[in-house]
């Protein structure tokens, strides 16, 4: 007796649920690319509020002249005294308070000293 079963398997493919994945992963990496033009930043005014767990403040002048905690420092001996500064500390934090005028070269300077050394940088802005 010879049965015969009723499922026959197709050799069609299917494409639809694979064009589904290939445009959902199109979006995901067109809204996740880095785009060089994407951001225009107008700082130092902003809007947000500020913490209180301030350890160190760094600030730049107009004339390029640095401070950390208010007195007066050489610019190539930065990363030593905020190493002196944040020493022993657990959550080491720094708030960088530059002027508008100043070059963003030397704002991302104090920003390279504290991702070597772990700490963590808050950028200081005036309220709008």
């Amino acid at each position: 007796m010879k049965l015969k079963g009723r499922n026959k398997v197709s050799p069609d493919f299917s494409m639809s649920s694979m064009t589904d994945i290939v445009f959902l992963l199109l979006i995901f990496f067109m809204l996740t690319a880095n785009s060089p033009n994407a951001l225009d930043l107008l700082l130092p005014k902003a809007k947000g509020k500020s913490t209180n767990t301030q350890n160190v403040s760094v600030s730049i002048d107009k004339n390029l002249q640095y401070f950390v905690n208010n007195e007066r420092i050489n610019g190539d001996y930065i990363e030593i005294e905020l190493k002196k500064a944040l020493k022993g500390q657990d959550k080491p934090t720094i708030i960088l308070r530059a002027e508008e005028s100043v070059a963003i070269k030397e704002a991302v300077n104090v920003m390279d000293i504290a991702n070597r050394n772990n700490f963590k940088v808050i950028l200081a802005v005036r309220p709008n």
